[in-house]
């Protein structure tokens, strides 16, 4: 599990973690917090450099979209789902489930 504070994540600006040896990246839509894969399906640019939209984040090198509730790849040049992680709300405190 990664633990990190919910006022710390601004809205739109996701961030990279690093645990278990495994890189996420963790995105906020209003008071909702997203965590999936932080390398894009198709190259290996991290998605915590690409810009949210809705629930929709975009790899910064290729324009690829991925829904950020699924992992599911909406747009090519991705064609291949995002590992999505759960994630605990509590009060200030963010989970995320790896």
């Amino acid at each position: 599990m990664a633990d990190m504070m919910l006022d710390q994540l601004e809205v739109g600006k996701p961030v990279k973690i690093e645990k278990d040896g495994k890189t996420i990246c963790v995105a906020r839509v209003g008071d909702e917090v997203f965590a999936v894969d932080d390398t894009c399906s198709h190259s290996e640019a991290s998605l915590s450099e690409g810009e949210v939209t809705d629930f929709k984040i975009e790899c910064w090198l290729h324009g690829a979209e991925f829904d950020l509730r699924t992992g599911v790849a909406l747009t090519l040049p991705a064609n291949i789902s995002l590992q999505t992680y759960a994630v605990k709300i509590d009060g200030n405190s963010v989970t995320v489930q790896i």
